[in-house]
């Protein structure tokens, strides 16, 4: 008996914020998902809300909605994409901006790929590269670093490393902490970064509340502080050549 054709792994991304879908979203990608009928997401309330923000047409209780555990293992992904298997498609999503950028949906997409699954991204936000495009910093070489150490002085080190690098290379670092601590790590930038050492805050991107500012750490001592506790925040900076 010859098995079904398999289906796609579409890759749907998903709004940064409160927005309407059509300022974030094409047209053809909103189609696209809306049309879906398997999910897996990293967290099934929020994939609720974000599929209510697209005008998702289906009833979210009938809806196939499946969480990506932590730790899948090869087996909980094979589950996670049987409708694949079957010839039916899956949307993977995120609980902000691309999936599996900076996100566990990574290993799915993997998964899939071994599998002979079709992979295809959909076209929408991501809060690191629409960062880099604000910044006015160097987009020709630039690294994304996710979480640097909570512990302060692990913290400062790793600040310390990620300047020297980017003077030397003439590469933009790019990080984001959790927002509660946003605070703390812009007081770190300030302390620990060379006066010409550019920093650009990037906050609550694609939404009316957005906060996109570049300038040297010097003026940024001079300054007003940004309001960005608890939002969510991503850091980009380009230190200067010797």
């Amino acid at each position: 008996m010859t098995a079904p054709a398999r289906g796609t792994l579409f890759l749907v991304p998903v709004s940064l914020g409160e927005a309407p879908w059509h300022t974030f979203l094409p047209a053809a990608a909103q189609h696209c998902a809306a049309g879906l009928k398997h999910f897996v997401v990293e967290n099934a309330r929020a994939a609720r809300a974000h599929l209510k923000q697209i005008d998702f047409p289906g009833v979210l209780r009938d809806t196939d909605i499946r969480e990506l555990p932590p730790r899948a293992d090869d087996s909980a992904l094979d589950a996670l994409l049987a409708p694949a298997m079957q010839g039916g498609d899956v949307g993977l999503m995120s609980d902000a901006g691309c999936p599996a950028v900076a996100d566990p949906g990574a290993r799915l997409v993997a998964r899939a790929h071994q599998l002979g699954i079709r992979v295809v991204p959909l076209v929408g936000p991501s809060s690191i590269l629409l960062g880099l495009m604000g910044s006015g910093l160097n987009g020709q070489s630039f690294a994304f670093h996710g979480y640097l150490p909570v512990a302060e002085n692990a913290r400062d080190l790793r600040l310390r490393e990620l300047e020297e690098e980017s003077r030397r290379i003439g590469r933009t670092q790019i990080f984001i902490e959790t927002p509660y601590r946003n605070d703390r790590m812009f007081e770190a930038l300030l302390k620990v970064c060379n006066g010409d050492t550019r920093l650009c805050i990037a906050c609550d991107l694609a939404t009316e509340s957005q906060l996109l500012l570049t300038r040297s750490i010097a003026a940024w001592r001079k300054d007003e502080p940004p309001y960005i506790a608890k939002r969510p925040t991503i850091f980009l900076l380009l230190a200067g050549a010797h």
